[in-house]
């Protein structure tokens, strides 16, 4: 893909579908505000329920005139800000702070951020700052995760390699620890921060030995090992960590992952309602989950909620217990449009 800049944003249309893209609707309302033109951002009936609130009110401060439904998409924004200080909450999604860091370069001040409160998914953020500055543009860290100073600068061009998306690759290792165990992951790993590559050492702590090179190799035990795992970094490997309940010889604890509340559904509570279906022994708490292994495997039709990753984590789970019906097969197209079909070339049988 090739990408051609512009020293100023120019919309040629009103209207930004992003779909179920949360990464892109807050992203693109931020460089909205570099355009003169009122910019509607919208998406999908489950866009339509997250948060975006923090962001229009950071926007505000920076001069920014921006309108939404209760805090939630659609959302209009017009500019141009000149930048400046803004004030941000932390607790809810570091793409917030991702959308205005990099916007920020692009106004005549700049953008001084400060994050209120304990900021989650750090990694994000890590990755963010390190992708800007391959493309030329230096952000301040003033106190990390606390307080940053983004100057006016020019984006350089660069040839950028994308490396293999760590959020999806949890989802087959799980796959390779429940059903798989002769998988063989392709994976180009590249030096980019990502929070998910933490599912290598969240995996070993479970009693896998793992193998990482140009291609990734498991063996797993035939029991995993249980465990307290904070996800506050990391919330979406609450998906695929839940599952792997299903073959533990002790409790799998998951905490510190609130603001997985606030993604594409509520998948706290989700995945304890539909765990639970198949025989897991399931507690919820506010902030995560307490996982039990089945004390008998039990066959059901799992809500997926149109949400990608739980499709992928209820079929992955589905393919352990067997006989198993999950729910919006059409919502892997967000993140990972092949995934049945690389599941059936591995011989998984999923019928659609």
């Amino acid at each position: 893909m090739t990408v051609e800049g512009s020293e100023k944003i120019s919309s040629q249309t009103l209207e930004i579908d992003a779909s179920n893209s949360g990464t892109t609707i807050r992203i693109s309302t931020a460089i909205a505000a570099l355009s003169d033109k009122t910019i509607t951002l919208t998406g999908d009936s489950s866009l339509k329920k997250r948060p975006m609130q923090p962001l229009l009110d950071a926007l505000k401060q920076l001069g920014v005139q921006c309108t939404s439904t209760d805090g939630k998409p659609p959302v209009t924004v017009k500019g141009i800000s000149d930048g400046g200080v803004t004030h941000i909450a932390g607790s809810i999604s570091s793409q917030f702070i991702s959308a205005l860091l990099i916007a920020g370069p692009k106004m005549k001040n700049g953008i001084t951020l400060e994050i209120d409160g304990d900021l989650v998914s750090k990694p994000y953020l890590d990755s963010t700052i390190a992708t800007m500055k391959k493309f030329g543009v230096t952000v301040d860290a003033i106190a990390p995760y606390k307080k940053y100073n983004v100057s006016n600068q020019k984006y350089k061009s660069y040839d950028f390699v994308v490396p293999s998306d760590f959020s999806s690759m949890a989802l087959l290792l799980s796959a390779a620890v429940l059903v798989g165990e002769n998988m063989v992951i392709d994976a180009s790993l590249g030096d980019l921060p990502q929070g998910d590559r933490e599912i290598l050492s969240y995996l070993e702590r479970l009693g896998v030995k793992i193998n990482v090179g140009e291609k990734i190799t498991i063996v797993s035990p035939k029991l995993l090992n249980g465990g307290r795992f904070d996800l506050s970094n990391n919330p979406d490997l609450l998906p695929p960590m839940a599952i792997l309940a299903l073959k533990t010889s002790k409790p799998i604890e998951i905490y510190n992952v609130k603001h997985a509340r606030f993604k594409e559904t509520d998948r706290i509570a989700i995945l304890a309602k539909e765990l639970a279906k198949i025989g897991i022994i399931v507690t919820e708490k506010e902030d995560g989950l307490i996982l039990e292994s089945p004390k008998a495997l039990k066959s059901a039709e799992l809500e997926s909620a149109d949400d990608h990753r739980l499709f992928m984590a209820f079929s992955i789970a589905g393919m352990f217990v067997g006989d198993c019906t999950v729910t919006d097969p059409d919502s892997v197209d967000v993140s990972y449009p092949t995934f049945v079909e690389d599941m059936k070339k591995i011989g998984a049988n999923i019928t659609i």
